[in-house]
Parts: C-alpha cells; sequence; structure tokens
C-alpha cells in the first residue's frame, strides 16, 4: 500500500488505515484524517517537506513523517 508522503501534487486519495500510536496519532485523527476521508494533495515544499492537502474543506499542511503514517489507496 502507499502513504500520503508518496502521493503525487494533484490527486485525490482516500485513507485505507493510520500508523503510529498515542499521541501522534491522536493528533492526526484531531486534524479530521481519518479512515475512509478523501484527501486531495495541492502542493508540496521546494524541498519536500511539508506537504499541503485539503482535507474535510479545509487546507491543511502535514510533515513528512506524519504523512508517512498514513496509508492511503
Amino acid at each position: 500500500m502507499k502513504t500520503l508522503k508518496e502521493t503525487k501534487v494533484g490527486e485525490t486519495v482516500w485513507v485505507a488505515k493510520l500508523h503510529g500510536e498515542g499521541a501522534v496519532r491522536r493528533r492526526i485523527m484531531d486534524m479530521g484524517i481519518t479512515k475512509g476521508v478523501e484527501i486531495f494533495v495541492r502542493k508540496v515544499a521546494p524541498l519536500g517537506d511539508p506537504i499541503e492537502i485539503n482535507v474535510r474543506g479545509y487546507e491543511l499542511s502535514l510533515r513528512k513523517a506524519d504523512a508517512e503514517m498514513i496509508e492511503v489507496q
């Protein structure tokens, strides 16, 4: 399965599974990223970190380390 970190700019994906534990997983879920939600990758910073996405109608920036914990399809 691929992760959100591997998703290209302009792609729309759906969350299949969240990895990680404790506070990190909770923070990702608090941002609205839960199983089944649609994510559109808007842009990636020039050095690759952070990644800007659209989720649940708002814009969000994620670090690559956090994006790696989100499995998408």
